[in-house]
């Protein structure tokens, strides 16, 4: 390993303590952003899935988990946790995981994605940030299914997903963006941007846990089998998540 990469393994350690450490001081919790195996991935993955869908363990309001018609048009699900800190210009890196919808309405197994990206302007603090990002059209599945890098924003576009406190929502919002993002932070930055952020595709993650080399694009179209019982908590959530009762 570089010593740049010794640095960056170092930065995102001692980032991550410490916000673990200011965490556990408030009596609240948070996700790990480091690279982990896919069923650690998986675990971290269907614990933010039911933050973001069950209003029973939100905490905030219903208003702040992703409304069940925007989840069930969902094609495909990206899930991950980054740390962001600087002082004018900012870094990011994180991990996750993402699956997709298949034509017969079941999920792919997950392929394991690495996060990263470089911000610029007065920002100071650090910040660990849990997302979901919506994939609303083949296309947008199609581009995490590519096994290259992805650079999120341009022709992909993304922006914060709609809320809603019950109902449906407006069938037009569908046509808003490629990709929506949900996000909640424990950290100090105010708001949160995706545009310029990286995806690159695990493929030794995945490769551990499939057992040989399988491409993204396998994965997510279901070419690969999905492996039963160490990772059904995740679909189990993704269940729970489409047919939850959509409180008025």
């Amino acid at each position: 390993m570089s010593a740049v990469s010794d640095k960056i393994k170092t930065f995102i350690q001692d980032g991550t303590r410490d916000i673990k450490k200011a965490a556990t001081d408030l009596g609240t919790d948070i996700h790990s952003p480091l690279p982990a195996d896919l069923v650690s991935e998986v675990t971290k993955a269907t614990n933010i899935l039911h933050l973001f869908t069950d209003s029973g363990k939100n905490e905030g309001a219903l208003d702040q988990v992703i409304p069940k018609d925007v989840f069930n048009k969902a094609l495909g699900l990206a899930i991950f946790t980054v740390i962001k800190a600087g002082f004018f210009w900012s870094g990011r890196v994180g991990s996750g995981l993402v699956v997709a919808k298949l034509d017969d309405g079941t999920w792919s197994p997950p392929s394991c994605i690495n996060i990263g990206g470089v911000g610029f302007g007065p920002q100071i603090g650090a910040d660990v940030t849990d997302f979901i990002i919506i994939l609303n059209t083949k296309e947008a599945v199609k581009a995490f299914c590519h096994g290259e890098n992805l650079t999120l924003g341009g022709s992909l576009s993304v922006t914060a997903g709609p809320v809603a406190i019950g109902g449906e929502v407006s069938g037009s919002v569908y046509e808003a963006a490629a990709l929506y993002s949900y996000s909640k932070s424990k950290g100090l930055f105010a708001g949160v941007s995706l545009e310029g952020t990286i995806i690159i595709e695990r493929k030794d993650a995945n490769k551990l846990f499939y057992g040989n080399p399988v491409s993204a694009e396998d994965i997510l179209s279901g070419k690969v089998e999905r492996p039963q019982g160490s990772i059904d908590s995740l679909y189990e959530a993704i269940k729970a998540a489409e047919h939850r009762e959509q409180k008025e």
